[in-house]
Parts: C-alpha cells; structure tokens; sequence
C-alpha cells in the first residue's frame, strides 16, 4: 500500500481506537465521578448503559446512512459530533447532563464506527489488501480497549474530567487528518441513492426497535427486580422490530435489503461476533470486580494487571493476516474460539487469593483469542456483499458487538447477584463467558463445514493500489 493508503488506515483505525478507549477510560473513572458529582448508584450506572443505548440503538441506522448519505460526510460530521459532546461530558456538573453527552457521544460512535469500517471496505480491494486493512482496524480496536484501562486509571488520578478531556484533543487531531485522507463519494453511485427520499418510517422503527430492545438487555442486570417492565420492553421491542421488517417490506427504497439479513455467512459471522464480544465483556467485568472488590486492588493496579490482554493490538496486524492467508477465515476464527474457551474455563476455580502468576495464562490467551477471532469475524461480516451495501453490512456487525456487550455484562451482573454475590458469585458469573464461547464454538464449527474464505493464494484476487 502506499505511504497515503496506510495514512488513511491509521486515521479510520484511530477512530475505533478513540471509541474503545473512551468507553474503557470512562469504566475506570465512574466511581470517582459518581463521589465528586454526589451521583445516586442508578445514576452512575446510568452514565454507563447511555451510552450503550445510543450506540446499539442507532447503529443499523448509521451503518445505512454511510451507504446512502455519504461516508465521507458521515464520517467527519459525527466525528465532529463525538467531539462535541465529549467536551459536554467534560464540563458536566450533574447526572443528567452527564448522561446526555454519553448518549450523544454513543449515538455518534453508532454512526461513525460503520463509517469508518465501510471506507475500508470500499477503499481497499477485497483480498490480502483489504484483509490486511481490517485485521489492522479490528486489532486497534482491541488495543483501544485494553490500553484504555491503563489511561483512564492515569488520568483518572489527575482528575476525572480528564478522561472526557483527552478525547476530544484526540478527536480534533484525528477530525484535521480525516479532512485530507478520507476520501470523497466517487464509489457512492447516484443510482444507488433512494430516489423516493430518505425511508423515514424504517429508520424510526429501526432505531425504536434498537432502543427498547437494548434497553431490555441492559435491564437483566436487576435480575427478577421488576421483571414485568423488562418483559415489557422486550415485547415493545420485538413489536417495533416486526414493524420494521413489514415497512422495509412495503417501501420502494428500503432502508435494508431484507435479503441481506438472510444470507447464512453474514448471520453466522455477526452471531459469532455477538457471543464472542459478549464473553470478553462478561469476563473482563467480573475480572475487574474480582480484583478491585473482593482482593481490594485499586483501579490503576487492576488496569495493569489487565493490559497483558491488550497483546491483540500486536498480534492482529502482525500474525493474524499470516494465518487468514495460509489456513482461511473460518479456521482461524474456530482457533480464537477455542482460546477463548481454554481461557475463561482456567478462571473458573479462581480462589480468594490467587497470585497473579495464576491469572495470566488466562489473560494472556484472552488477548492471544481476541485477535485470531475479531479480526476474522470482521472480514466474514462484510466479505462478499456489494458495495452499496458495505455500510449497512458493517452496521449489522456493530450493532451485533455492541448487543453482545450488553448481554454479556448484563448476564454476568444478573448471575453475580442471584448467586449472593462474594466469591461464589464470582465463580457463578464466570461460567456466563464460558457459555457463550462455547456457543460460539459451534457458530464457528457451522461456519466452516459450510466453507468459510480459502486461503489467499495465486487464484486470489491480487492486491491493488488503493485509491484514496
């Protein structure tokens, strides 16, 4: 590639990395903001889970929006937005303004992320090229994650307002760099556009449905406390995603092809990505509350007893494209799989004082897991689908991440609590990523019998000069 073409990765990577490091940052600061803001325990959780809400809320909205509106134009504009109210967070003096830049920032994250994943997709020529292009993506977005414990646990000793502070410098260097390198609409075809205007009443059913059935995911955490509101907005849920499927039915111009949602590789990789994220979400969880609770290390102890995870955003762009290109997607994902099964299984006797020499063959093959399988997983969510599509197809596969987060953080907290907490609920809660791995076990077991990407090889495409 050239020294423009790895210019423009960098800038689209370091956007996932400005998402994952933001959400990791703000995880390590809510308990000091919640004391400086004298917040109540459901508003700081609040603080948390709206941000959730407006990135898996919006998400499929965004990854349509990049296809049909622009990517470049999506890109920039909520970037400028993510920016924007992180300096809200910044300057926030209460709980409910607090939780409104968190949901604006996550509603921009649920636009720019598809954004950025489908400028790759269409910038770069499927093959090694484009391999490479989204293991490099997929690996800063790990890294962004594990590094952002660290940085949060730093910044958080300097005062908690500058971990909202951070990115938006961050963002402002990344806004000036994007400007230059993203490239404009030449491969966004007028024909491809709706002609009968924007299809408003899919885009409100579709973000409705998101919404309330996110909202539902984050409500399992109180476990059978008021229950009948949680079956409640499920149920609004579904409903509204029934709508959904009945308008996009109807409609001249869709927002989503239906059909899309039918093809077996893209289900079996965004389905394999859900349950993936959602057993590390769980597990790094129970893991900080773990260490932080029960064995009382402070927040930056823990944070560095966790960056060993953080090795994915090495072996990603270094080892993984190797093995895609010598053993092919589906055999590498099952490999990630089955690391991250070893991994969680080798916590589940943890004991009241393990030593860490304990803990990091786990850690260590969770990081080793993360980046033989999320990278993948990228690559067979959009491998394939048609350009026009690309946003929407990366939609689908954040929207996916980011549901499986929810699940997995909020089953582990309904199991910790239904299992009366301490160490025994520790090890109850543990068993939830252990579950979920193993179900993605057979995700990937499905995905290759039914033949997932051959290696690259001589009859592969060979990788072009990409155009930028």
């Amino acid at each position: 590639m050239s020294l423009r073409a790895w210019g423009l990765l960098l800038v689209l990577s370091g956007a996932v990395f400005l998402e994952g490091i933001d959400v990791a940052m703000l995880a390590v600061a809510v308990p000091a903001i919640r004391a400086d803001l004298g917040l109540t325990t459901s508003t700081a959780a609040w603080v948390m889970s709206a941000y959730v809400l407006g990135y898996a809320g919006f998400t499929l909205l965004g990854g349509r929006a990049a296809d049909l509106l622009g990517r470049r134009r999506m890109f920039l504009g909520w970037l400028t937005v993510f920016l924007l109210f992180s300096g809200l967070g910044a300057l926030a003096d209460d709980g409910p303004t607090l939780v409104l830049a968190r949901f604006a920032t996550g509603v921009a994250a649920a636009f720019m992320t598809p954004a950025a994943l489908s400028v790759i997709t269409t910038s770069y020529p499927e093959g090694p090229q484009r391999d490479k292009a989204l293991l490099v993506f997929a690996g800063v977005a790990g890294g962004g994650f594990s590094l952002g414990l660290v940085t949060g646990g730093l910044l958080t000793e300097l005062g908690w307002r500058w971990v909202f502070i951070a990115p938006v410098l961050y963002a402002a260097v990344l806004l000036a760099a994007a400007v230059r390198l993203v490239p404009k609409e030449d491969r966004t075809r007028g024909e491809e556009r709706p002609r009968g205007g924007f299809d408003l009443a899919g885009a409100l059913a579709a973000a409705g449905a998101m919404l309330l059935l996110a909202y539902g995911v984050v409500r399992l955490e109180h476990g059978l406390d008021g229950w009948a509101l949680t079956l409640g907005v499920f149920a609004a849920g579904l409903a509204l995603a029934a709508a959904f499927v009945r308008v996009e039915r109807r409609a001249a111009v869709p927002l989503v092809r239906l059909g899309l949602l039918r093809t077996p590789s893209v289900l079996r990789a965004d389905l394999g990505a859900l349950l993936f994220v959602g057993a590390f979400f769980g597990f790094q969880f129970v893991a900080t509350l773990y260490l932080q609770e029960l064995r009382g290390w402070s927040s930056l102890h823990t944070a560095l007893a966790l960056l060993v995870m953080g090795v994915d955003a090495v072996l990603a762009p270094t080892l993984t494209p190797r093995l895609v290109a010598r053993y092919g997607n589906a055999k590498v994902v099952l490999g990630g799989f089955l690391a991250a099964l070893a991994a969680y299984a080798l916590f589940l006797p943890v004991g009241p004082d393990w030593s860490y020499a304990a803990m990091f063959p786990t850690l260590l093959l969770t990081g080793l897991a993360f980046s033989l399988a999320y990278g993948p997983l990228t690559i067979a969510g959009t491998d394939g689908v048609a350009e026009h599509e690309q946003g929407l197809a990366s939609g689908l596969l954040t929207t996916a991440t980011q549901f499986g987060s929810a699940v997995g953080i909020a089953a582990v907290t309904a199991v910790y609590g239904l299992s009366g907490g301490g160490l025994t609920g520790f090890r109850a809660a543990l068993a939830v990523p252990v579950v979920l791995v193993a179900l993605g076990t057979l995700v990937a077991v499905a995905a290759l019998r039914a033949g997932g990407r051959r290696p690259a090889g001589p009859e592969r495409e060979p990788a072009r000069e990409v155009t930028v």
